[in-house]
């Protein structure tokens, strides 16, 4: 069946005025202008074989385990419920297809290698954490970013944390994928001052091998939030061997330019996820077979220049 622009996004019910957050991150310098506080939601419609937070895929709490730690105590192993965790001479296994989630092994750990990847909160605790930093927001002109995973896989609760920020006179910036009904968008960008927008790929079918959907949604998304007059931002995960060649950063650049884009960000591969998917029971899903050269990223960064669009390589 041909793909359409309005495909199904997938997303659960859930409650607007709680949210999943697995991380805050503080004194952030690479999701918008100035000092930053990033609010990284759970829960993703896609999955990105490079992703750094694999822990941000699903909507529901999650076991890491950090094994490097483990003593071998057996507390894990004798409160598991469903008898999930076993303890032997080349240390713990977990049964994942049997875990049930409940997280009681992690209460009972004395050594913390086994923690739990998200926390529920509420509007009112996210913003009281973000604001406390607002000293280095007004110093800096910098402010907040909700991030993801895909943050407006909750869009409800997304709004009124940006709601919300604006009213305390915090600068907001979304950081999307873009995956999302366009009445989510739309709803958050009514308090978004700035909208990091992914770029993955150009094709369609380029992108749903790597990212598990295609991309018209996203581009289509991305027209519309243009259309709306917010300042826009692309930001371009350079994948070796993926999306790298000249030919799909140029298309990025010609879209950027054609929906006015202000900034062409390109962000180089990093493997600093890699342990995570261990943690997490998972195979680290992408291994590229050549390396970025600085040459090569700096005559991607001409090339977006060359469109007339504001190009920038991001450290971190």
């Amino acid at each position: 069946m041909k793909e359409s622009v309005g495909e199904s996004c997938d997303q659960p019910v859930h409650n607007e005025w709680t949210g999943l957050v697995f991380n805050i991150q503080r004194y952030s310098i690479h999701d918008g202008p100035g000092i930053r506080t990033t609010v990284f939601m759970k829960g993703c419609p896609l999955r990105c074989r490079w992703c750094c937070n694999p822990e941000s895929w699903n909507p529901y709490l999650e076991i890491l385990t950090h094994d490097i730690k483990c003593i071998r105590c057996g507390k894990c192993e004798q409160i598991c419920p469903p008898g999930a965790i076993t303890i032997g001479q080349q240390g713990r296994r977990i049964n994942r297809a049997k875990c049930t989630l409940c997280l009681e092994r992690a209460k009972v750990c004395p050594t913390v290698p086994i923690s739990v990847s998200g926390d529920y909160k509420t509007v009112e605790e996210v913003v009281k954490e973000v604001e406390s930093d607002r000293l280095f927001y007004e110093h800096s002109g910098g402010g907040v970013t909700v991030s993801g995973g895909e943050p407006l896989f909750r869009w409800e609760f997304v709004y009124q944390l940006l709601k919300a920020c604006k009213e305390k006179g915090l600068h907001t910036a979304l950081d999307t994928c873009g995956y999302s009904s366009w009445g989510g968008i739309e709803r958050a960008l009514e308090y978004t001052d700035l909208v990091l927008f992914d770029i993955k790929h150009m094709d369609p079918k380029q992108h749903r091998k790597a990212a598990g959907k295609s991309n018209l949604l996203i581009l289509d998304n991305a027209r519309k939030t243009a259309a709306k007059g917010v300042r826009l931002w692309l930001r371009v995960p350079l994948m070796p061997g993926y999306n790298d060649s000249e030919e799909n950063i140029e298309k990025v650049a010609r879209f950027g330019a054609e929906i006015g884009a202000e900034k062409i960000w390109l962000l180089p591969y990093f493997d600093w996820g890699r342990s995570k998917y261990e943690s997490l029971g998972r195979r680290y899903p992408f291994e590229p077979t050549e390396s970025l050269s600085e040459e090569h990223i700096q005559s991607l960064k001409e090339l977006i220049e060359s469109f007339g669009v504001e190009a920038g390589i991001s450290s971190g």
